[in-house]
């Protein structure tokens, strides 16, 4: 149809006609913008989506890239840092697995004992520097080149201006040559108990043993070190087995003292000590029939009491107990109990002063801390337990059971 033709169709329309015409033109005209516009934003859309899938791809990319340059890196370093432990020796490799070695726990037994020496008061810590004089010394001529580290100075240059020389010779170098030497034996009883699991007793009291073991051995180098840990049984372990034990169950203070008893009655040496670290009553017993019984506080304590005067025994011993603090006063009784039959001293301290209070025992100094003994107090008709008071009274008190 021509623009004419249009035209004339138009005009022969009635204004009622045209308005209906305009609407319908309208109306489809917006109905045409919309759709242009709904077109438009759904591409708009799926260009945004198909953006954000690109970065989230990139992203992923350069994440999956850092994960494997760090998986890379890390294994590169691990292995340096195994292929350098192995060598040291303070590491070794057993089934595939890495396991820690003695070298290393006695390394860091050191770093404990040099951490635990910096509160130690300044006269305890110097002497802990380096090995001790302890035995009986005579001054005497040199007879080796090696004994030139034990040279009396003041002796040989008087002794050399004596004969006119001005240099030092054989004639006139005097040493220190010992003669006897004080031999230590020291045993170290541990208490790994079920309640030693509580907090951080039980690495303290690892620690604590560990910068002890390397003190005694600094100051006596051929010193004879027993490491003793206890719980129902009693097991002698070397320092890496110390590291890695765990809690067991009931305290058997008596098996202890009496494995004290066992590895001090033939030794030969000068110095005998026994230092035991818990934190509660004795609960189990060794019975007759080498069954270990537990539930029974008295027979436990009897057995523990029995065992100490056998461990009395031993001459020239030096006992020391080291009781971790609790809110039961009837535990510091037993303790102190134990060592009035020993003879010896007993210690109350927190789990993080354990290192300080051993290593100034171990220096024959005094406790630094301690809590004073409080008379337990009765509890009512029908409480677990019972504890002798004064005068032989019995009583009931209130014990907890658990290791």
């Amino acid at each position: 149809m021509g623009a004419s033709e249009i035209g004339d169709a138009l005009a022969r329309l009635s204004s009622g006609q045209i308005d209906e015409l305009e609407t319908n033109v309208r109306r489809s005209l917006q109905a045409k913008e919309r759709d242009l516009r709904r077109e438009a934003e759904a591409k708009r859309r799926g260009a945004e989506s198909q953006q954000r899938a690109l970065e989230a791809e990139r992203q992923a990319a350069r994440e999956r890239a850092n994960r494997e340059m760090e998986q890379r890196l890390k294994a590169a370093e691990e292995q340096r840092l195994k292929r350098e432990l192995t060598e040291r020796g303070l590491v070794a490799e057993r089934e595939g697995r890495l396991q820690v070695t003695y070298g290393l726990v006695e390394r860091f037994a050191r770093l404990v004992l040099e951490e635990e020496s910096r509160t130690l008061p300044g006269d305890v810590r110097l002497s802990y520097r380096g090995p001790a004089s302890t035995g009986v010394y005579e001054k005497a001529r040199i007879r080796q080149p090696e004994e030139v580290a034990h040279l009396d100075l003041p002796s040989s240059l008087l002794a050399a201006r004596m004969e006119g020389s001005r240099h030092l010779d054989e004639r006139t170098s005097y040493i220190y040559r010992e003669v006897t030497s004080e031999r230590v034996h020291v045993v170290l009883a541990f208490d790994k108990s079920g309640s030693m699991a509580e907090g951080e007793k039980l690495p303290a009291a690892k620690k604590a043993l560990l910068a002890l073991y390397i003190a005694v051995r600094r100051r006596h180098p051929d010193a004879l070190i027993d490491v003793v840990a206890f719980d129902n049984e009693v097991r002698v372990l070397d320092l890496l087995e110390l590291w890695e034990c765990s809690p067991g169950a009931f305290t058997n203070t008596a098996e202890a003292l009496h494995t004290a008893h066992l590895l001090l009655r033939s030794s030969r040496a000068t110095r005998k000590e026994v230092y035991v670290v818990t934190d509660g009553l004795p609960e189990a017993y060794t019975a007759a029939d080498g069954r270990v019984r537990s539930g029974n506080l008295e027979a436990a304590m009897e057995q523990a009491v029995q065992r100490a005067r056998e461990l009395a025994t031993i001459p020239t011993l030096k006992f020391s107990m080291i009781l971790l603090k609790s809110e039961h006063p009837e535990y510091e009784l037993a303790a102190r109990q134990i060592t009035r039959t020993l003879g010896g001293d007993l210690i109350v301290t927190e789990p993080e002063r354990l290192g300080v209070e051993l290593l100034v025992r171990w220096a024959r100094g005094s406790e630094t801390t301690r809590k004073p003994v409080v008379a337990p107090i009765a509890t009512p008709p029908g409480a677990a337990g019972t504890a002798r008071g004064p005068r032989g009274k019995r009583r009931r008190v209130d014990r907890r059971m658990g290791g």
